[in-house]
């Protein structure tokens, strides 16, 4: 633990492939391994390469010290996902975090009818962010407003690349897919435009990011692990300085 006299140092400038865990925020990591590197003695700017929802897991991409200069060229990389929708039910959020709503059968739907929608969602697209994303409104996120009941409705649509939308299983009411989008693409608007077009309403039930350009999280450690190694850093610094 960092005393009045302990003597900091820059942190390494690297890149850390996070396995995100369930429930963790982006921001959550992010700041859990800034403060490890202060307490290991190290001065050191965190930053990540795009949000990932914390009822996601998978790859997270952090950038630490002078690395996060570079940020901006890895967000715009595309990004890779799996993930299940769960069809005849919407909820607010477009995932499970909120209360499942007007529900609707699902017994008409076949696989042939599945691919075929699917097919119509590749290429670029108009897509509008859930009302509960970070994107900002007038000073606030639109997360922290519909959670305070003031859903803004008003919210404008993007254009969005889906580069690939296959479907890997269908076992009624869920979908299993994989996905590859560009910058800006949100998997629950997806999701819910998914369930929209077949006529029964849909939500992103579970979601992993397998890839963020090629970047693998095949080549991710878990937070735990990160945490230890610069917990380990630390101690050989101040052996050193002593």
């Amino acid at each position: 633990m960092p005393t009045r006299t302990t003597q900091y140092r820059d942190c390494p400038a690297q890149l850390l492939l996070i396995d995100k865990p369930f429930g963790w925020t982006s921001f959550d990591v992010v700041a859990k391994v800034r403060n490890a590197y202060t307490r290991a003695g190290f001065r050191c700017k965190v930053g990540h390469a795009g949000t990932l929802d914390p009822r996601a897991t998978g790859l997270l991409l952090l950038a630490t010290g002078k690395k996060t200069k570079e940020l901006a060229q890895f967000e715009a990389l595309d990004k890779t996902y799996s993930g299940c929708i769960k069809l005849g039910a919407q909820t607010p959020s477009y995932d499970g975090e909120t209360e499942e709503y007007n529900h609707r059968p699902t017994d008409s739907l076949s696989l042939d009818i599945i691919l075929e929608t699917a097919r119509r969602f590749t290429g670029k697209i108009l897509q509008i962010p859930p009302i509960y994303s970070a994107i900002w409104h007038h000073g606030r996120r639109l997360y922290d407003l519909a959670r305070s009941g003031q859903a803004v409705a008003d919210r404008k649509a993007r254009e969005v690349e889906i580069f690939e939308f296959s479907i890997t299983e269908f076992h009624c009411p869920f979908v299993y897919f994989r996905a590859r989008v560009s910058k800006g693409t949100y998997i629950r608007s997806l999701a819910h435009d998914f369930g929209q077009a077949l006529g029964v309403g849909g939500y992103l039930y579970a979601l992993r990011r397998e890839r963020i350009g090629n970047f693998d999280v095949a080549h991710a450690q878990s937070l735990e692990h990160v945490l230890a190694e610069i917990a380990a850093a630390g101690t050989s610094l101040q052996h050193n300085l002593h």
